[in-house]
C-alpha cells in the first residue's frame, strides 16, 4: 500500500491581487481556515426508453457552467481588514489566486472574484474574528506546475 501524499492547511493559499501590471498577489493576514468549493451547474432532461415508453425514465445531465467559491475565517487582523473591506465595497471583481501546494506540484487557479460577504464576530473577552466569502466572476484558469 502507498500512503496518500497530503498537505497541511498552510499550503492552501488564498491571495488577493492589486491592479498594477503585472498583478502582485498577497495573502491577507488572519485566516486560520480556508475552504475552496468547485461546482458545476447541470441541466436535467428525461431520457425515455424508446422500446418501452411506460418504463420509468432515466435522467440525463448536461454541464452548463463552472463556478468557484472561496471562504475563509480567522482573526480580525488590522493588517488586512481594509483589504477585505475595499474588495467588498468594489463594484468590480478583484484579482484572486488560489494555490494548493503539494510537495511535487502546485495547482493554481487565477481569475477574478467578487467578495460577496464579510462577517465579523466579537464575543466579549475574546478576540474578534472575520469570515469572508467570495464567488468567481468568469473563468478561474487552472495551471499545474512541478
Amino acid at each position: 500500500m502507498v500512503a496518500a501524499t497530503t498537505i497541511k492547511g498552510g499550503k492552501v493559499k488564498v491571495l488577493l491581487g492589486n491592479d498594477s501590471t503585472p498583478t502582485v498577489y498577497t495573502a491577507p493576514c488572519g485566516f486560520t481556515s480556508k475552504s475552496i468549493s468547485l461546482s458545476k451547474a447541470l441541466n436535467e432532461v428525461q431520457v425515455p426508453d424508446c422500446d418501452d415508453p411506460d418504463k420509468v425514465d432515466w435522467l440525463g445531465r448536461d454541464s452548463v457552467s463552472l463556478s468557484m467559491g472561496v471562504s475563509g475565517e480567522g482573526v480580525l487582523a488590522a493588517q488586512s481588514v481594509e483589504t477585505w473591506l475595499d474588495a467588498w465595497e468594489s463594484v468590480d471583481s478583484v484579482p484572486v489566486k488560489v494555490e494548493w501546494e503539494f510537495p511535487a506540484k502546485t495547482i493554481t487557479w487565477t481569475g477574478r472574484m467578487h467578495v460577496e460577504s464579510v462577517e465579523s464576530t466579537a464575543p466579549n473577552g475574546q478576540r474578534a474574528t472575520i469570515s469572508v466569502s467570495m464567488q468567481s466572476d468568469g473563468e478561474m484558469v487552472r495551471v499545474v506546475t512541478p
